[in-house]
């Protein structure tokens, strides 16, 4: 391999016709790359190679070009590369099963493997440059997969990674693609490459935050404000974005220098000391104003995950929103006649006074509700501590009698092996046999007890949770009795003074100003009574719903709870039981084995 001066790197590798493409060369094939091919065939992004970001030239090597080795002849044009003379493709089973194949290994337990069919959850790395791919699908079983290459395709937009959580390695440079999208899901990636695209703009990365590499070398971004952006990923290290309209720019190294003072290379060069320190110098009244904005917007931040963190906390203890005023204010939210009324001589007070009350009962449940959640937390931690040992110690039993097996069971198949006598044989066989069968039963045994303690624990826990749970909602549904008492009392109160107001302007004797849609409940009595009830009513109904909201998300959480529980314990046994008949049935197998190849010889 060897480098020119403007910084291209000629990489040796197969001819036209190796990699499908019905082109004929009678001299050295090969291509001259620029940062990101030549670090996708390297297979990563080394930073250390200092290569100058300039895009990948087409046409015939020269003389010395060639002298550098046979290689691969690459087009790296947006639209005129490598496969331009076959159709768009699709992502199908076909060809990942190929590229799977293809990429395993080559050794008899590969071989092994792709005669079996290898399941596509298991595959780490996948490459699929070169190929013509149009969209990006059918990823969906690579769950597993680390390393994703789709670089040199005809990809127009970044989709159908939704499952790959666990991608680390993602090269989808020499493409299509115009704008950032479809990352949100790979919140593990480390390095990205999107090098030779029609990208205009830095963003939708927010979810990468252990991004350390990321090249958008060879696109259209043209905003220097796109910089800024990147300032979030704090182990961003390595840069590359020369080859855009910003990298022309006067100030361009010293800008994302001083903005991004982290970076270790920009375009695949060293940022040296020096470089920083001048940077720094001159952006420094910048930057110390985007620190302060940025140090704002970080605490306006960490209160919003504290409030929402509080919040589910709330949400657990099934008394979200009782720590202050919300269920009284939201009984009036929608209630047109009650503020209709609040203009009413006396009833301003009136108000206040029930406010001030009603909002110590929520408080009373509220605090009750986190004390009691507490109770229930300790119950579960004691519960799962329990269970945990009991298994823990069950677990222990049980080695012990295998490790005491074991020890007696390889000289038992020595005794047979040596034992030269058909009768004596025999006997030892069968007393072997019966060596399992007893370990066999000891197991079952001791799972079985194990069963009927854990039985207890559960039944024991189940009785207490719902003890807990009972005792709070009695209590819960008594201080909303309370909330009602209050209503009721304010409800009469407001009536009276309704009435009594009713009177006064029947008789004339009511001198303060009333606006007209609240003089209008006055005409008659039925008229204010029915304003009233219909206050009166929504009070209740809000007070009603949030009790039985409370009631019903507690009941459903200890149900659930409780069967989990016991499908847990279902599921353990069963399995437990499986491993149990799979080591007998093993041991059982190979003594099977042995005896068949004693009595033939």
């Amino acid at each position: 391999m060897g480098t020119r001066q403007d910084g291209y790197s000629w990489l040796p590798g197969k001819p036209w016709s190796s990699l499908g493409a019905n082109v004929q060369t009678s001299g050295p094939v090969g291509q001259w790359v620029g940062e990101s091919s030549f670090l996708s065939v390297l297979g990563h992004h080394d930073a250390s190679q200092h290569l100058k970001g300039t895009p990948a030239r087409t046409g015939p090597p020269t003389k010395a070009e060639a002298d550098c080795g046979r290689g691969m002849w690459c087009f790296s044009g947006k639209m005129n590369r490598l496969c331009n003379s076959m159709e768009p493709r699709v992502m199908d089973d076909d060809m990942l099963k190929l590229a799977v194949g293809d990429q395993g290994p080559r050794e008899e337990a590969g071989q092994l493997a792709k005669q079996e069919g290898i399941l596509f959850k298991d595959v780490l790395s996948l490459q699929l440059d070169f190929q013509n791919i149009l969209r990006i699908d059918n990823l969906w079983q690579f769950e597993n997969l680390r390393k994703l290459q789709l670089d040199n395709n005809l990809i127009e937009r970044i989709e159908g990674l939704e499952n790959l959580t666990h991608l680390v390695w993602l090269d989808l440079s020499f493409n299509n693609i115009e704008a950032i999208e479809g990352l949100d899901a790979l919140v593990n990636l480390e390095d990205l490459s999107l090098f030779n695209n029609r990208i205009t703009k830095i963003d939708s990365l927010d979810s990468l935050v252990k991004l350390q590499v990321l090249s958008l070398g060879n696109n259209q971004i043209g905003n220097m404000m796109n910089i800024i952006y990147l300032r979030r990923f704090k182990d961003l290290r390595t840069l590359s974005l020369s080859g855009n309209p910003i990298a022309e720019a006067e100030d361009y190294k010293m800008f994302i220098c001083a903005y991004l003072p982290d970076l270790v290379y920009l375009d695949f060069r060293r940022i040296d000391d020096h470089m920083k320190e001048l940077a720094e110098m001159k952006h420094q009244y910048s930057i110390d104003e985007l620190k302060h904005r940025e140090n704002l917007i970080q605490a306006r931040l960490e209160d919003e995950q504290a409030r929402r963190e509080e919040l589910e906390e709330h949400k657990a203890a099934f008394v979200e929103h009782l720590n202050g005023s919300f269920l009284f204010d939201s009984m009036y939210a929608e209630d047109v006649e009650g503020s209709k009324l609040t203009c009413l001589p006396g009833v301003s007070e009136l108000l206040e006074a029930y406010k001030d009350k009603f909002v110590i009962i929520c408080l009373n449940i509220f605090e009750y509700g986190l004390k009691q959640q507490e109770k229930r937390k300790v119950e579960l931690d004691t519960f799962n501590e329990c269970i945990h040992e009991a298994i823990q110690e069950n677990q222990e039993q049980g080695k012990h009698k295998i490790a005491k097996f074991e020890e007696k069971h390889l000289l038992s198949l020595s005794a047979i092996r040596d034992e030269s006598e058909l009768t004596k044989l025999e006997k030892k066989i069968v007393e072997y046999s019966g060596d399992i069968t007893e370990l066999f039963n000891v197991l079952m045994t001791l799972e079985m007890q194990l069963v009927e303690q854990l039985e207890e624990t559960i039944n024991m826990f189940e009785r207490n949770i719902i003890d807990l749970v009972g005792l709070f909602i009695e209590n819960v549904q008594s201080l909303m009795a309370q909330c009602r008492d209050l209503e009721n009392h304010h409800h009469e109160k407001l009536l009276e003074i309704s009435i009594n107001t009713l009177e006064k302007i029947a008789k004339g004797e009511f001198d303060e100003d009333l606006p007209d849609d609240v003089r209008s409940l006055f005409v008659d009595k039925d008229t204010i009574v029915n304003a009233v009830g219909a206050s009166h009513d929504i009070h209740l109904l809000k007070i009603d719903n949030r009790e039985d909201e409370l009631v019903t998300r507690i009941n459903s959480w200890c149900t659930h709870l409780v069967d989990k529980i016991h499908k847990d314990e279902i599921m353990r046994n069963r399995k437990r039981v499986k491993e149990i008949n799979q080591y007998i049935d093993h041991m059982q197998n190979e003594l099977d084995n042995l005896e068949c190849s004693d009595l033939i010889d």
